[in-house]
Order: C-alpha cells, then sequence, then structure tokens
C-alpha cells in the first residue's frame, strides 16, 4: 500500500517531446533554483538503426550557472543513482539489447541548470524513437498543475 504522495510533492518536465533522433539533441534545461534536486530520465524506443561501437548514442549530463554555457557534468559528488565518465557520459546505447529502456541520473551538482545532451555518433538513417523527462523535488509544495516549487507556487 502506498503510504506517500508523490504527486503532490514532485513535479514532472517533459524536456524533449518523444521524437525519432537521428543527431544530437539538447534537451530543454531544468532551472533548479527551487528545487532539492532533480532526476533526469532518457525513454529509448527501438532503434531503427543497427547499433554498435560506431552507430550509438550517448546520453551526457550538463549543466550550467546561466542557462546559456553547458558543460559535461564530469563530478560524482554532483550525480545520484548513478555515475558519469569524464566527459559526462551516464548512459551508452550501442546494441539492441540496450534500446526499448530508460536511462536514469540524479542531479545534486552547484550549478543552477541541468540538461541532458542525446550524442548521436554514426549514421542514424532511420533514428531512434528517444523523450526525455525531469523530476525535481521542490522545496516548498507545488501549486496544482504548476512545476514552481518557488513559496508563491
Amino acid at each position: 500500500m502506498a503510504m506517500k504522495d508523490l504527486a503532490n510533492n514532485l513535479s514532472v518536465l517533459q524536456l524533449v517531446d518523444p521524437v525519432v533522433v537521428t543527431a544530437d539533441t539538447n534537451s530543454t534545461s531544468v532551472d533548479t533554483q527551487f528545487d532539492n534536486g532533480a532526476m533526469l530520465i532518457v525513454n529509448v524506443g527501438e532503434s531503427g538503426d543497427t547499433l554498435s561501437g560506431s552507430v550509438k548514442f550517448d546520453y551526457i549530463l550538463e549543466d550550467s550557472t546561466d542557462d546559456s554555457t553547458f558543460t559535461a557534468v564530469t563530478s560524482a559528488t554532483s550525480v545520484t543513482y548513478g555515475s558519469v565518465d569524464g566527459s559526462g557520459i551516464f548512459a551508452t546505447v550501442d546494441a539492441a539489447a540496450e534500446d526499448d529502456a530508460a536511462y536514469v541520473i540524479g542531479y545534486v551538482g552547484p550549478n543552477r541548470y541541468v540538461r541532458v545532451k542525446i550524442d548521436a555518433t554514426g549514421s542514424h538513417s532511420n533514428g531512434t524513437p528517444h523523450s526525455v523527462s525531469g523530476v525535481v523535488s521542490p522545496i516548498h509544495k507545488p501549486a496544482a498543475s504548476s512545476n514552481d516549487g518557488s513559496p508563491t507556487g
């Protein structure tokens, strides 16, 4: 039996509408100013191309202080529920067994804005369906149908 009310204590944001991706794609950013943290979820559908070490997708966590200049998150202390490498990659999909899945990373870093870069390597002529969502934990309970955890909702 569920004992916690997540629906009234978390906010979900659509950062990349479901779309077939054939090239590099940056998600919309999450503004974490009034949040305790953020979780980013990359939903990957069935690939239309044969994935391999040379035809693949890397998912890179990036952050920014100004929502304009983004850099890869490479510090282990800035992420939860996963890890990032020296390039900010938190997941790679390079085989059919890895598509049709969700890839999740938590962000607790020092910068206000965070996003996911879908880095397409190789020729993706048919593409692969993707969407990216963000889940935030507002400091203040969000107002109905609002994703803003500011004191005024």
